[in-house]
């Protein structure tokens, strides 16, 4: 498996704060990657000195194979990124902004590959909007359109949900996922928001500190048999007379929050609870694991401190 990028012994010291601490992850081509780690363990540091726009005191970065401090300018060219939030001319058109962004990267794409790559972000009905008039989720799209104009094998993300509400969450993570999926780019996603790791990462790393934590196949460091499940219902109230039912029955354990029900009893697999619903009229609109990711880091984290 080929290896895209790889951090050996990173470490970056701002007087006394040690911000990144002999850090070590590796990127294998096609990963949706989650760099994982609440705010302030050094995420945002580490992505700097990825790119090259800060500089490691000790380790290095290997990007493509290639030690990045003596290749930066070959391989940075496969490499695209959004850096905190993305900034845009904010009383120019989504189109003459990528138009200019384009020419600040050296490159002069066609008007045909400007408008394919808003395409991808579903922005080409927007193309002639001024961006003052985008919300925070179209912004956040658009950035990602930036990142995409010289065709990088590598892109980096940081924290590209951050301030979204559900709706443009959802709409980032389909984009990154088509990315990897349709494109074939390797996505290094950097992000506290436990669960939007688990919902599309392959493989991660948690660090805390600054340090690693745990690095590993998402598959493998979530048992999601031992998860709690949410159930989103069409009818809750028919859902939970389903549950109550159960409940005596088969001591389904059970909990409502709003227009969800959290299912806590293993005793039916959830498969066969999802049947079960369905048998009885109550359409499920989705039901995923609750939060393993965000339980488990915790215990991660806790350990590393102890």
């Amino acid at each position: 498996m080929e290896t895209v990028l790889q951090v050996k012994n990173l470490t970056k010291r701002f007087r006394n704060l040690v911000a990144v601490d002999n850090l070590e992850l590796t990127v294998n081509r096609g990963d949706i990657f989650g760099f994982l780690g609440p705010n302030g363990a050094g995420k945002s540091t580490t992505i700097r000195m990825m790119l090259s726009l800060i500089y490691p005191d000790t380790g290095e970065v290997l990007l493509f194979g290639k030690p990045l401090k003596k290749n930066f300018k070959e391989v940075l060219k496969n490499v695209g990124a959004i850096v905190e939030k993305p900034d845009f001319y904010l009383y120019l058109s989504a189109f003459k902004n990528l138009e200019i962004l384009a020419k600040l990267y050296g490159i002069s794409p066609s008007k045909k590959q400007i408008m394919e790559n808003l395409e991808l972000v579903g922005l080409e009905k927007r193309y002639k909007s001024k961006v003052k008039t985008f919300s925070h989720g179209m912004k956040q799209r658009l950035g990602i359109a930036q990142a995409l104009l010289h065709d990088p094998e590598l892109i980096i993300l940081d924290e590209p949900t951050s301030g979204l509400d559900p709706h443009g969450m959802k709409e980032v993570r389909d984009l990154i996922t088509r990315l990897a999926r349709d494109k074939g780019k390797t996505i290094f996603l950097s992000s506290h928001l436990l669960n939007e790791i688990e919902l599309i990462a392959n493989r991660m790393v948690i660090i805390n500190k600054g340090k690693t934590v745990i690095e590993g196949n998402v598959s493998d460091l979530l048992d999601k048999s031992n998860a709690d499940y949410v159930f989103a219902l069409e009818d809750i109230n028919k859902g939970i007379k389903v549950l109550t039912d159960l409940n005596y029955a088969a001591g389904i354990d059970f909990e409502v929050q709003r227009d969800e029900v959290i299912v806590k009893s293993k005793r039916i697999p959830v498969q066969e609870l999802n049947k079960i619903f369905i048998q009885n009229n109550v359409d499920v609109l989705s039901f995923f694991p609750r939060r393993t990711l965000e339980e488990y880091f915790l215990s991660i984290t806790q350990e590393s401190t102890k």
